[in-house]
C-alpha cells in the first residue's frame, strides 16, 4: 500500500521528465555511399584528379627512372677512368706510330735508348767539359708518363763511374722532359766516353741506358794537327818567295811605274 501511494503522488506532468524508450530515435551515421544519382553529378571531377594523380606518378617514376640512370652512368665513367688510372698505358700516346716513324720524323735529333719507351737527344760524340751543349737535352717518353715526374740523368764508365752533371734533372710535361742547360763537369777519360743512366720516376720507377753517349775532356774537339802544319808550311814558303823576288807578285802595270819613280835614284837594279 505504501509503494502505491507514492507512485500515486507523482503527477502526469511529472512523468513527462521521465525517459521513455519507446520514443526515442537512435543516431544513424551518415552512409559513405552515395545515390545513383549524385554519383552520376560528381564522377567527371572525379575522374580528372585520378588523371591527374596518375599523371603526376608517371612524372615521378620518370625522373627517377632518368635520374637512376644518370647515376649508372656516372659511377661506370668513374669505374672506366680508375681502370685506365691503375693500368698504365703501353702503346704510344703519338697516334700508335712506331719508334722508327717518330725518329724519322726528327732526323739527327732523337737517338733510341735501350728501353723501348724512351728516346734522348742526340749528344755530340765529343765535348768540352762544362760546356753548353749545342741543343738542350730532351727524353721522350713514348708510353703514357703523368705531368709532373721527375726526370734524372746520370753519367759515368769504368775510369769515371759517376761523373758531375750540372742541371741533371726534368720534370716530365706532355710527355717530354727538356733540361734546361746540361753540363758535363767529369771529364770521361782519354779515348773513353760516357754512358748515360735516364732513371723517370714513375711508379715502379723506370731505366733507359744510352751507350757511349759522349766524350768530354778539358779541352774539346780540337783540329787535326796535320793540317795546321801544312798552312805553315805554306805561309813559310809565300813569305820566302817575296824576300827573294818581291816584284814576283807585283802586276807588270805596277812594276812600270814603279821602275819610273826608282830610276832618278838609280835603283833600277833591284827592280
Amino acid at each position: 500500500m505504501a509503494s502505491n501511494s507514492l507512485f500515486s503522488t507523482v503527477t502526469p506532468c511529472q512523468q513527462n521528465f521521465f525517459w521513455d524508450p519507446s520514443t526515442s530515435r537512435r543516431f544513424s551515421p551518415p552512409s559513405s555511399s552515395l545515390q545513383p544519382g549524385k554519383m552520376s553529378d560528381v564522377s567527371p571531377v572525379v575522374a580528372a584528379q585520378q588523371q591527374q594523380q596518375q599523371q603526376q606518378q608517371q612524372q615521378q617514376q620518370q625522373q627517377q627512372q632518368q635520374q637512376q640512370q644518370e647515376a649508372a652512368a656516372a659511377a661506370a665513367a668513374a669505374a672506366a677512368a680508375a681502370a685506365a688510372a691503375a693500368v698504365p698505358r703501353l702503346r704510344p700516346p703519338h697516334d700508335n706510330r712506331t719508334m722508327v716513324e717518330i725518329i724519322a720524323d726528327h732526323p739527327a735529333e732523337l737517338v733510341r735508348t735501350d728501353s723501348p719507351n724512351f728516346l734522348c737527344s742526340v749528344l755530340p760524340s765529343h765535348w768540352r767539359c762544362n760546356k753548353t751543349l749545342p741543343v738542350a737535352f730532351k727524353v721522350v717518353a713514348l708510353g703514357e708518363v703523368p705531368d709532373g715526374t721527375v726526370v734524372t740523368v746520370m753519367a759515368g764508365n769504368d775510369e769515371n763511374y759517376s761523373a758531375e752533371l750540372r742541371n741533371a734533372s726534368a720534370v716530365m710535361k706532355n710527355q717530354v722532359a727538356r733540361f734546361n742547360d746540361l753540363r758535363f763537369v767529369g771529364r770521361s777519360g782519354r779515348g773513353k766516353s760516357f754512358t748515360l743512366t735516364i732513371t723517370v720516376f714513375t711508379n715502379p720507377p723506370q731505366v733507359a741506358t744510352y751507350h757511349r753517349a759522349i766524350k768530354v775532356t778539358v779541352d774539346g774537339p780540337r783540329e787535326p794537327r796535320r793540317r795546321d802544319k801544312s798552312r805553315f808550311h805554306e805561309t813559310r814558303l809565300l813569305f820566302r818567295g817575296f824576300i827573294s823576288d818581291p816584284m814576283r807578285f807585283v802586276s807588270a802595270a805596277h812594276q812600270r811605274i814603279l821602275k819610273s819613280y826608282l830610276r832618278p835614284l838609280r835603283l833600277t837594279s833591284f827592280i
